[in-house]
């Protein structure tokens, strides 16, 4: 058998990136972490954590993850028909885009008891390989799917528009938006995985443009930058809206629109366990996003 506080050492290493600070989320000391992680691997036969800054898991301290979290929702399920059995906080961790973070999810989270939500953000391009890889339950994601051992629901589209504060356009744009101008233009880009201001450019301007690029990995930085005149970007029309309607950001060239379809995928094991959270995402994107 299994020795499952062993796993949640194991765990806790991997979500915090050292045995210190997994010692902490614990309530234990770093020695009692190292002892539970260095027994789980003596008993398992293989190197489950690479140690280093971070630490992070192996492939089969993955799946070990993997398990401990899939027997945790089986027994909020069990929890469901076995009312004796007692009901705990599932800790679920989902893997989000920072946009749809910043403008639809919490309020769906929020509408789903006795779960805590462990968060990871990336780029709807590529949060369906956190599932891939087992570290997470579920994930909103670009990528219709689904995974094998997974479903996946269409949640709708989350449209952007490119903006920039007027002064910012005044100054750059004075001319138009040419592939001259937009090639000296400073543009805000999330991370290297963000393509949205590539594609736009490339739909509605030239292919291959590589401006001057500011990196700000923050949905509100966005905004924020683009106030300041810092540069241009795509920001979600839920977010930005208001700004548009007062005249504080215009668009680059008007009506021009990017719709990111996004996805909601979970596993199978865990489905009827994760059945709350599936439709609170659910709804909450129908009141949000535009139809898929």
């Amino acid at each position: 058998m299994l020795d499952y506080p062993q796993i949640a050492a194991l765990a806790a290493v991997h979500r915090r990136g050292s045995f210190e600070l997994a010692a902490a989320a614990l309530g234990l000391t770093p020695s009692a972490i190292s002892q539970r992680v260095k027994a789980l691997e003596e008993r398992t036969g293989a190197l489950l954590i690479r140690r280093g800054q971070p630490c992070t898991a192996t492939p089969a301290g993955l799946r070990l993850i993997r398990h401990l979290e899939e027997v945790a929702l089986l027994e909020r399920g069990l929890s469901a028909d076995l009312p004796g059995a007692g009901a705990t906080a599932v800790p679920v961790r989902i893997a989000v885009n920072a946009d749809s973070l910043a403008t639809w999810v919490v309020p769906a989270l929020a509408g789903v008891p006795g779960m805590l939500f462990d968060l990871v953000i990336d780029d709807q391009d590529v949060s369906q390989d956190w599932l891939r890889r087992g570290e997470v339950a579920a994930a909103i994601t670009g990528q219709p799917g689904p995974l094998q051992g997974c479903d996946s629901h269409p949640l709708g589209r989350l449209r952007y528009r490119a903006m920039a504060s007027p002064g910012f356009v005044a100054r750059w744009l004075a001319d138009g938006v040419t592939l001259q101008a937009m090639a000296r233009a400073p543009v805000l880009t999330y991370s290297d995985k963000d393509r949205l201001q590539d594609r736009w450019l490339a739909a509605h301007v030239g292919p291959r443009i590589a401006p001057p690029t500011h990196w700000l990995p923050s949905a509100h930085g966005f905004i924020d930058g683009a106030l300041a005149g810092l540069g241009w970007g795509m920001n979600p029309e839920l977010l930005a809206a208001p700004l548009l309607a007062r005249g504080h950001l215009v668009e680059l060239i008007p009506g021009t629109v990017l719709d990111v379809p996004l996805h909601w995928q979970f596993g199978r094991i865990g489905a009827r366990a994760l059945a709350p959270l599936t439709a609170a995402i659910r709804a909450a994107a129908r009141a949000a996003l535009l139809p898929p």
